[in-house]
């Protein structure tokens, strides 16, 4: 079980659409600052990377007592083409970030992005419109304090 101290954010950015992702990290960065905790980002190609990332992640600070990630927020875009590969990338990714977030109990913020063209989604990511970015920190936050308040441990 992670560290209920610790005070980093893991944030798992899909760079497929640069300004995208670094729009939605504007968007999230108060949030997860003004809750007392820090940010540190790693980047895959593409949103079906992310449950990966995740993964490793969570493996990696399930056998370490000092688990530096209070949660991970996953960051990301897929924009509807011409096929039904937007389909299985969005059903698949969304339902591997929940898989993971139930079988580890472990806070995840979703925050991909599924948009049927790019003006849609730099509406959405924009700090300044929908800022969905912020919208996914708080989810990750909140849900890093009720485990915090399952585990007895509201000081971390």
């Amino acid at each position: 079980m992670p560290d209920t101290k610790s005070k980093t954010i893991l944030v798992i950015e899909a760079r497929y659409y640069d300004e995208i992702a670094d729009n939605m990290v504007v968007g999230a960065t108060p949030v997860i600052e003004d809750a007392g905790l820090s940010i540190e980002r790693m980047s895959v190609p593409g949103t079906f990377e992310i449950p990966a990332a995740c993964e490793m992640a969570i493996r990696a600070g399930l056998s370490d007592p000092h688990q530096k990630y209070a949660g991970i927020l996953a960051l990301g875009c897929v924009i509807r083409g011409q096929t039904d590969h937007y389909d299985h990338i969005c059903r698949e990714t969304s339902r591997a970030i929940m898989d993971l977030t139930v079988r580890h109990r472990y806070p995840i913020g979703f925050g991909v992005l599924t948009c049927e063209n790019m003006a849609q989604a730099d509406e959405r990511a924009d700090p300044n419109q929908k800022n969905k970015g912020a919208e996914a920190a708080t989810a990750v936050v909140r849900m890093i304090e009720l485990r915090r308040h399952f585990q007895g441990r509201e000081d971390g």
